[in-house]
């Protein structure tokens, strides 16, 4: 099976959006074992919608269509599909009955507009979208199903799940089982990982894949049958082992949910005191719900006098070491730490750029301590020629690192290959 994915939108064909619907699909069919083989993004233009359709069709045996399904005159893909097939939009009777209930429910009065909603090609049938205005519909042209979804996150991820992963199992007999395995790293970029994998053996059923969302690259291993899947946890740890300490969590998207997870309901407590990551630290973790059962409190300390009044670091040490440095970020940790008696805490400083720079301390050094009940590990890191996001970003992925290894009762101070390290 072919799969292909048409997203369509000005703002997305400009870069005023993030396309992050299509990043959404793309991992979630890989999930399932099935590969997109091409995406194309198409903007509110008729013409270009109709013949990307068109061209498209020739091509692909399913294709997902993303957005254009609102009530507004720019939204054009439910016309541009009855323009591809030469044939006329007709009212879906059940799909207007269900728009009138939705607005009575609501206590709301229906937009004429919205009446454009029910509007579909002849030949369509319709797909119910449980949990919004707009339906989504499939339609078959020259040797591909064209299957329509809204723009909107929720509602396309509720279609894919319960409605086009079931269709395009039925439709083309995907029933074989699939497993796959997920390996998060840091520090090493795609061709190193791949220059130490790609001479691996593997077992016939059994490929990798890889993910780049920086700071981490993210290693898929797939397991396609009963004999790979048997194998995959044997096939996961040598590549565990291969790679070292570049793995630092094994089926979580990031670090932070590494970390939540460790300390959800372990009756550990972290405080973390930033200054050149402004908050990344923390607030990575305050995205999971629960995390206020171990996370005391996050500081962003970014002056001076921040550190000094509120942390308790010493001015001479700002005055001697400057602010930049293990001595500094070691009194920082220690001094979130002691405010409520933490368990642990982390805090980080750093001249994440672009200026600000000298030649003992370029862009992108950043200092990092984790502070515990027995005492203070600290680092100085070299992240030379990174932008500035990713400098705080990979500093932040290297304080959760720390954290983790402490946890694991593992040397906490370890070398990357990517990322250089002052000596302390």
């Amino acid at each position: 099976m072919k799969l292909e994915m048409i997203c369509t939108g000005e703002e997305v064909l400009a870069g005023q959006i993030v396309d992050t619907n299509a990043a959404w699909f793309a991992s979630t069919m890989m999930e399932h074992g099935v590969e997109i083989q091409r995406r194309v993004t198409v903007g509110d233009r008729l013409e270009d919608l109709i013949a990307v359709f068109q061209e498209r069709s020739l091509h692909a045996d399913v294709i997902l269509v993303n957005g254009g399904l609102g009530p507004t005159s720019d939204d054009m893909s439910a016309l541009a599909m009855a323009k591809a097939k030469g044939e006329p939009l007709v009212e879906n009777a059940e799909w207007r009955e269900r728009l009138e209930e939705w607005f009575t429910r609501n206590n709301r009065e229906m937009p004429l507009s919205n009446l454009k909603q029910a509007m579909l090609p002849a030949s369509a049938v319709m797909v119910d979208n449980p949990v919004g205005t707009a339906c989504g519909f499939r339609v078959k042209l020259n040797r591909a199903w064209l299957f329509f979804t809204p723009g909107v996150p929720f509602e396309l991820k509720h279609m894919v799940t319960e409605q086009f992963v079931p269709f395009i199992r039925e439709e083309f007999n995907l029933d074989a089982k699939v497993a796959l395995k997920k390996l998060l790293t840091i520090g090493q970029g795609e061709s190193a990982l791949a220059d130490k994998l790609e001479p691996l053996e593997l077992p016939e059923g059994i490929t990798i894949g890889y993910r780049s969302s920086m700071p981490h690259i993210e290693i898929k291993i797939f397991a396609r049958g009963e004999k790979a899947i048997a194998v995959l946890p044997r096939v996961a740890g040598h590549i565990k082992m291969v790679l070292g300490t570049a793995v630092v969590a094994d089926d979580k998207a990031t670090l932070a949910e590494e970390i939540h997870y460790k300390l959800l309901n372990s009756g550990l407590t972290l405080s973390v005191a930033e200054s050149c990551t402004g908050g990344m630290i923390t607030s990575q973790l305050v995205d999971f719900p629960g995390s206020s059962s171990y996370l005391q409190h996050g500081l962003v300390t970014y002056s001076n006098e921040s550190k000094v009044r509120v942390l308790g670091v010493n001015p001479s040490t700002l005055d001697d070491h400057g602010a930049v440095s293990i001595a500094t970020v070691e009194e920082m940790a220690k001094g979130a730490r002691q405010i409520l008696d933490s368990d642990y805490a982390l805090a980080t400083s750093g001249i994440a750029g672009p200026d600000g720079g000298t030649d003992e301390k370029p862009v992108g050094t950043v200092a990092i301590a984790l502070a515990t009940r027995g005492g203070v590990y600290s680092q100085m890191i070299k992240l030379p020629r990174r932008s500035r996001d990713l400098v705080r970003s990979l500093s932040a992925a290297v304080a959760y690192d720390m954290l983790r290894r402490e946890l694991l009762a593992e040397a906490v101070i370890v070398d990357y290959q990517s990322i250089g390290r002052f000596s302390k």
